[in-house]
């Protein structure tokens, strides 16, 4: 049974960071994708991040390039999103996802990607 299970997030003040995390079970390597993922109230949900498992390749969406990171650590089976200078207008549930199945060819693996796996989520709050 695959679990994703996000950590990390809380309230900060405009500027600050955040580093969340989603530690993975039940779920294989080969091929994959895994993504971050928010909703704010009242608005549709934004992909914002994902990485292809086996290439480390990473992509993200315009509104947080230069500002947030993801990455892994294979060897945990975790996936982290490092979020810098934070803004009001990234309040929002931040999700963990992950693809089912092989995802061939590596460039599939993009913010615009269906996710068959989720977490239960984390918030992050940011004041001005």
């Amino acid at each position: 049974q695959v679990q994703l299970v996000e950590s990390g997030g809380g309230s900060v003040q405009r500027g600050g960071s955040l580093r969340l995390s989603c530690i993975v079970s039940g779920y294989s390597d080969s091929n994959s994708c895994m993504g971050w993922i928010r909703q704010a109230p009242g608005k549709e949900r934004e992909g914002l991040a994902t990485i292809y498992r086996t290439h480390g390749s990473t992509s993200y969406t315009d509104s947080v390039k230069g500002r947030f990171t993801i990455s892994q650590d294979n060897a945990k089976n975790t996936v982290y999103l490092q979020m810098n200078n934070l803004q009001p207008e990234d309040t929002a549930m931040y999700y963990c996802a992950a693809s089912g199945g092989r995802i061939w060819p590596p460039s599939l693996c993009s913010t615009r990607m269906t996710f068959d796996y989720w977490g239960q989520g984390t918030q992050v709050t940011v004041s001005s």
